[in-house]
Formats: structure tokens, C-alpha cells, sequence
């Protein structure tokens, strides 16, 4: 596996962000959840906006002044969407279809914690090669928040039971 920059590393942590929103997007629409459950899925909607613009702001000026003399960035972001949802939700239409083939909230949950612990393992495999200190603290600040995801939705799970 490739060692990344910072800015690769963000860049993929936002697209799975994306994809997790259009996930707990589509979840949040389900009809068939008491308003607890809609509460929790909203939160957790709510928190993949609240990652992406903290993952973003882990870039200081130069990464920024490095980004903007990428002159194919945007080519750099379209494969590094290709390499992610290889690995993670396929795509945000995959996502969304996760959301509404679930038959009851015990398999929307189980689809999100598989989900977040897909995301977990894959930043961890990304931390295996990567020496630069910033990026290594960001992938840190990464798997911090995902960490945080599967907790909180291990005891959302518990308390279906």
C-alpha cells in the first residue's frame, strides 16, 4: 500500500464521510423508526457533516499552498473516490441502498457498524505506512472520531435488545 500525504489522507477520510452521510441521510427518511431511533440516525447524520469539516481543518497553510499548486488535484481526488469506494460503501448509491434494504433498525445499525469498523480498518492499514508526523496525527484524530461512531452505536444496539 502507498504511503500518503496529508492531504490524500483527508481527501478519503471526506469522501467516506460523504458516503456515511448519505447513508444516515437515507436512514434518517425510513418511516418505519420510532423517534428515538430517528434522533440517533439524525445525530449520527449530523456527525459525518461535523468530520468532514473537522478533517478538513487539519490542514494547515502549507498544506493548503501545496494543494493549490496541484495542478491535477482533481484528478488525484477522482482516484483516490475510486480507491475508497473500492473499500468502503462501494458508492453513495450503495450507501443509500444499505439504508432502505434494511428491514428494521437491528440491521440498519448492524450495516452502519459494519461500516464504521470497514472505515476503522482501512485507516489503520493507511497508518502502517505512513511517517509523516502531521499525517500520522491526523489519521490518529481519524480513527478517534470513527472509534467514537462504533461505540456509540454498539450501545445504541444494545439498548434494542
Amino acid at each position: 500500500m502507498p504511503a500518503f500525504s496529508i492531504n490524500e489522507i483527508i481527501e478519503m477520510a471526506v469522501q467516506i464521510e460523504r458516503n456515511g452521510y448519505a447513508f444516515y441521510n437515507e436512514a434518517s427518511k425510513r418511516k418505519d423508526l420510532d423517534q428515538v431511533s430517528v434522533k440517533f440516525i439524525t445525530w449520527l447524520r449530523d456527525q459525518e457533516l461535523d468530520h468532514e469539516k473537522t478533517f478538513m481543518a487539519l490542514r494547515d497553510d502549507a498544506d493548503m499552498q501545496e494543494l493549490e499548486l496541484t495542478q491535477d488535484w482533481e484528478m488525484v481526488s477522482a482516484y483516490l473516490k475510486t480507491i475508497v469506494d473500492g473499500r468502503i460503501f462501494n458508492s453513495e448509491e450503495s450507501a443509500i441502498r444499505k439504508a432502505t434494504e434494511a428491514t428494521d433498525m437491528g440491521s440498519l445499525v448492524d450495516n452502519a457498524i459494519t461500516f464504521e469498523k470497514d472505515t476503522l480498518l482501512y485507516f489503520h492499514a493507511l497508518s502502517d505506512n505512513i511517517s509523516n508526523p502531521k499525517a500520522q496525527a491526523a489519521l490518529k484524530r481519524i480513527i478517534g472520531e470513527e472509534v467514537s461512531h462504533v461505540m456509540r452505536l454498539n450501545d445504541f444496539k444494545k439498548s434494542l435488545a
